[in-house]
């Protein structure tokens, strides 16, 4: 008996139904980065590991614990699949001189790869979409880019979603707040966790983030980096939160956000969903105007975010977003000899209309045809027997709308289904 086998604990298989909704997201993420006028940049999935250790950071989760990397046994080549998109995209910025001729817009998409434990819009193999501008050191770049967040939000119809701010100042700032911070924790050294104690002297910021519930009380009480800020990092982030509060954008304060990457400095955001538990973030980003010279670049201002698919789809999933523009506008149920061609004949023409068309070619009873009609999500469906094949008319079964069937002649047909799903080329 030949072996089965399975997906890797992590990885998984995107079925139709899901996949539907990934292309409804991807539909209307595209359309919103058009508006913004971001232009798309593919990138490799593995790049050299020392890429992601120069800038995620070497004493990061994502370097320590959870990349995927090897040796490339012919070359001897340190090799790693991408944990996050922005250092390539960073890397291809500089190796194509992009900024070249002023400012640049991107964005990408595609598989990331992280080796951590597994939990419910969590996978080791995960999708984002990623969106990144270089030469913009304005607060209004921030802002434009949140903006277009909440409208994307919009676009989706997804509801329960909030902003969360915070500016984790310059370089300069963070050598001094680090002081701070370490001294604190060294206060209370009694309270931290094993994982805590093991960033203190090397990442103490990430400590913040701990979710650790002996801890909270603690954290609560420990300096604050927005305390700390330089006037132009402190104006920078005020800047920010006037144009936001100007576009009637409502968020909140979070003092112990700081992302999980070094590379960021002032301006970090998350959006958090409230509908998906401990994992309710699904969008973040901010500044990182220090990594493209760090990297090999010339000094260039950038921000970016990054927005987790596998999320999204969850949420769209809960508001049970079948019904979109993926679905077949007609299916086309037929019995009969003569039906069966002349059927088939009918789909290609409405195709050719630009009319999405499924057709059932199984065979099956005219009940089955009409549930499978129902459950396709069509909003017309077209009825075609010996009878219509031979006098050219067909019925026209309008299933959303109360079910009014009407006889309609072939030569109108594709104008007659336009007009009664408000069809739009």
């Amino acid at each position: 008996m030949a072996k089965k086998f399975q997906t890797l604990k992590g990885f998984y298989d995107v079925l139709p139904e899901r996949q539907r909704l990934c292309r409804f997201f991807e539909e209307k993420v595209l359309s919103v980065l058009d508006q913004y006028h971001y232009q798309e940049i593919g990138l490799p999935l593995v790049e050299p590991t020392g890429l992601f250790v120069e800038s995620v950071g070497s004493h990061t989760d994502i370097v320590e614990k959870e990349m995927y990397s090897w040796e490339d046994h012919l070359n001897k080549d340190k090799l790693t699949l991408r944990p996050e998109g922005t250092a390539g995209c960073v890397r291809a910025v500089v190796e194509n001189s992009l900024t070249y001729n002023g400012p640049v817009k991107l964005f990408y998409r595609g598989a990331m790869f992280r080796h951590e434990n597994v939990q419910k819009g969590r996978q080791r193999q995960f999708h984002q979409v990623g969106v990144e501008a270089f030469g913009f050191e304005k607060p209004e770049s921030d802002a434009e880019q949140i903006l277009l967040l909440a409208r994307l939000w919009k676009s989706l119809g997804l509801k329960n979603i909030t902003l969360e701010l915070n500016s984790i100042g310059d370089p300069n700032d963070r050598v001094i707040y680090r002081k701070k911070l370490i001294e604190y924790f060294e206060d209370n050294r009694e309270v931290l966790d094993d994982d805590a104690l093991r960033r203190l002297h090397e990442n103490p910021l990430r400590i913040l983030d701990s979710k650790n519930k002996e801890m909270q009380s603690m954290l609560n009480s420990a300096p604050k980096l927005i305390d700390y800020l330089s006037n132009e990092a402190k104006q920078h982030f005020e800047n920010l939160c006037s144009i936001l509060k100007s576009h009637n954008l409502p968020f909140k304060i979070n003092t112990r956000l700081v992302r999980g990457l070094d590379y960021y400095n002032r301006t970090v955001f998350e959006w958090v969903s409230s509908d998906l538990g401990s994992q309710g973030t699904i969008a973040g980003g901010g500044r990182y105007d220090f990594l493209v010279e760090r990297i090999g670049g010339n000094p260039t201002s950038a921000c970016g975010f990054a927005i987790g698919i596998e999320r999204i789809i969850l949420l769209l999933e809960d508001l049970n977003k079948n019904n979109n523009n993926i679905l077949p506008d007609v299916y086309i149920v037929n019995l009969g000899e003569m039906a069966r061609p002349f059927a088939f004949f009918i789909a290609e023409k409405l195709r050719n209309e630009e009319l999405k068309v499924s057709l059932n070619i199984e065979g099956s009873s005219f009940k089955s045809q009409m549930k499978k009609a129902d459950k396709s999500g069509a909003k017309v469906a077209l009825i075609i027997g010996d009878q219509e094949a031979d006098n050219k008319k067909i019925q026209v079964k309008l299933i959303r709308k109360d079910g009014i069937q009407e006889s309609v002649d072939e030569q109108t047909l594709s104008l007659y289904i336009k007009d009664k799903i408000n069809f739009e080329k």
